[in-house]
């Protein structure tokens, strides 16, 4: 099963709710397992749509309190590491998906480019070097679940 990294800030628009909570789904609906921050903004609307189309998700919370994850969370893992949970997840996923965010989407794209694992962005706030940039969820998607990765 492929686990595929979603990031993003723990604000977010109406719209990049739903471009997120679109990329959830579609994770879902071909078979891969979501993992992400567990809290609000884009955390939760991946969670809600890779729950929505009965798929896993996994939030990697920054306390060491499991009922911080947000409702779509199934499987929330507390670390009590505040922001050094990202490489958690950066690590765990095989590529990520990147939807707006501010400077803790920043050091995960950092930890993943330096691990050498693809990073698409939709709606970036920073568009940095080795990053792909696509406009829709659907080429987020296809892009990080057949790109080459080392993981």
């Amino acid at each position: 099963m492929k686990i595929i990294g979603v990031i993003g800030g723990s604000q977010c628009t109406r719209e990049e709710y739903e471009l997120a909570r679109e990329v959830g789904g579609l994770l879902a609906k071909a078979g891969a397992a979501v993992i992400c921050g567990g809290g609000g903004g884009i955390m939760e609307a991946v969670c809600k749509g890779a729950w929505e189309e009965h798929g896993i998700t996994i939030g990697i919370l920054p306390s060491d309190d499991i009922s911080e994850a947000n409702k779509f969370v199934k499987i929330p893992v507390a670390t009590g590491m505040g922001i050094g949970r990202n490489i958690i997840i950066v690590r765990t996923a095989q590529s990520l998906i990147a939807i707006n965010g501010r400077y803790g989407t920043l050091s995960e794209i950092s930890f993943a480019l330096q691990l050498e694992k693809p990073v698409i962005a939709i709606k970036p706030w920073i568009e940095l070097p080795g990053v792909i940039i696509v406009k829709t969820p659907q080429e987020a998607v296809t892009k990080a679940l057949h790109l080459n990765n080392k993981s």
